[in-house]
This record gives C-alpha cells, sequence and structure tokens, in this order.
C-alpha cells in the first residue's frame, strides 16, 4: 500500500487537540493489560464527544533508566514530532490536567473497549513463516522461538506507512516499539501508540521495524527530516519551545544530534548491540 500523502503544518491546535485539552474528560475504566494506569475516557466540548485514552502522572510505574514522572510527556513529544514531519502516525495527543491529575490524553483511535473487536488488528503487518527468506512484500526481522527446538523466521510487511513509523522511531529513539503498538484502520491509515519511553539520550531503538536497517532511506523521509533539522536547529522556533516544554535540554540537543546523523548516513540506522534490539514481547 502507498503512504498517504503529507499532513501540511497547521498553526494553532487542531480540533482534535482543543477538545483533547479544553473538553470535560470523564473516565469510564482502565485498560488493565498495560504495565502503567490506563484510562479510557471520553472529552467533551461544545457539542462534540470522543473516546480517548488518560494516562495520569501518578500512575505511571517508575523505571531504572528514564526520569520519574516523564513518560507523558514523552508521549505528547512523540505526537509533536509526528506532526511536524506531517506524518500523522501518532493520534492526537495533548498534557492536560484531569480527574487524577497531570496526563496524557490522547484520541483513542480503532474499536472501543467492550466492542467485542481487536483493537490492536496488527495481524497483516507481521507474521512468522517457514524458511530463511521472508517472500515477496516482506522483510525480515529475525527468527524467534515458536516451539521448544522449533523457530521460525519473523517478518514485517514491506510497507510505505511502516516504513515511515520505523524512520518516526529513529528520531524520537524510540525504545518500544512492539506489534501490539501498530494500529491499521481500515481506511488505510496506521497509528502508533505507547510513546512513553522515548528521547532517551543513549541510544535505545528496541523495534520490530528493522527490516529496511542499513539501506538508504526514501528521498521523502531525506526531505523531511531536513526540514524537521533545520527547524529543530532554530531555538526559536515554536517547535524547539514546545519541545524544550516537554523535554529535558540534554534530550533535545540528543534529538537534534539523531537527526542530523540520519541525514548524514542517508539510511536507516542498524542494531547496535549494546542494547536488545527487539522488545519484549515482541507482540
Amino acid at each position: 500500500m502507498s503512504a498517504p500523502e503529507r499532513i501540511p503544518a497547521q498553526p494553532g491546535l487542531t480540533a482534535d487537540e482543543l477538545l483533547l485539552s479544553r473538553g470535560r474528560l470523564t473516565v469510564h475504566g482502565r485498560v488493565v493489560d498495560a504495565s502503567n494506569a490506563v484510562l479510557f475516557a471520553t472529552a467533551e466540548l461544545d457539542g462534540r464527544r470522543a473516546p480517548c485514552v488518560y494516562k495520569p502522572v501518578a500512575g505511571e510505574s517508575p523505571l531504572w533508566d528514564f526520569p520519574e514522572g516523564t513518560l507523558a510527556r514523552r508521549e505528547v513529544a512523540a505526537y509533536t514530532v509526528s506532526r511536524a514531519l506531517g506524518w500523522p502516525l501518532v493520534p492526537p495527543t495533548v498534557l492536560r490536567d484531569g480527574p487524577h491529575g497531570e496526563g496524557m490524553c490522547q484520541l483513542w483511535v480503532g474499536p472501543e473497549p467492550g466492542s467485542g473487536e481487536d483493537s490492536r488488528p496488527a495481524g497483516d503487518l507481521l507474521a512468522l513463516v517457514d524458511g530463511d527468506e521472508p517472500g515477496p512484500g516482506w522483510k525480515a526481522i529475525g527468527y524467534a522461538e515458536t516451539a521448544p527446538g522449533r523457530t521460525a523466521l519473523l517478518v514485517h510487511a514491506d510497507d510505505e506507512r511502516l516504513r515511515r513509523m520505523a524512520v518516526l522511531d529513529a528520531v524520537i529513539n524510540n525504545a518500544d516499539r512492539k506489534g501490539r503498538h501498530l494500529l491499521p484502520l481500515p481506511d488505510g491509515r496506521l497509528y502508533g501508540i505507547d510513546h512513553g519511553v522515548t528521547f532517551h539520550t543513549e541510544d535505545k531503538l528496541r523495534t520490530l521495524l528493522w527490516g529496511w536497517a542499513g539501506e538508504p532511506l526514501p528521498p521523502e523521509a531525506m526531505a523531511v527530516l531536513g526540514e524537521l533539522s533545520d527547524t529543530l536547529e532554530d531555538p526559536g522556533s515554536p517547535l524547539s519551545a514546545e519541545l524544550a516544554s516537554l523535554l529535558g535540554p540534554d534530550e533535545c540537543r540528543a534529538l537534534r544530534e539523531r537527526t542530523a546523523r540520519l541525514l548524514t548516513t542517508g539510511r536507516h540506522p542498524a542494531p547496535g548491540g549494546r542494547w536488545p534490539v527487539i522488545p519484549w514481547p515482541p507482540v
């Protein structure tokens, strides 16, 4: 499938951002299969109502390698960078106060909880195959043990939407791109969620999207990365100011350096070997 068109930058808040940041937030329940507090809620403003995810900072589990109480801001920063690239790969996400204090609020995409539908249907993008070759239309990730003494090749689709996601992950240094964090929608859109462990100053890229590792970046990616780099290098740009309010100075510097490095090499990054490169569990 071809990648969708880029979305031009929009000044000010979008309608979704306005709803999420200023709407009345009502919590309906908790998503129980998450390591941090993930609350299903609705936001309502001026007659418009939409489902959303609310992740309060107070519900974040401490991590040994990320500063405490920063995951919500990293999720917002990931959306901010995705929007700056013109690639709508992250659902609209804001930082706001809510019933349980400050937290991240993100537009819910896909079927709502309790609908009986699979809300994370990444099956068409990931597969296990016998043999040593991924086959046409697929890119190899690595081998996975499916039963004692038996392995299969884990592959992902050679899909331009996924390739954009791989570039975004390299920019934001995503340490947790699992299969269940990919949300393809019936209309062709693809979203990524759960970006709390991003923007570390050290290289922590862990992803299932290694199929293009070492390959030249496509011309579109080089163009948008060039635009992003120019904007990040301007400390007075609105993007730089917004990211400075969400991330630490060293993290903003590392973001500029990663973007510049991608432009210099002109290639998708390859696994470094110092950090487990595939998240667990993968899906």
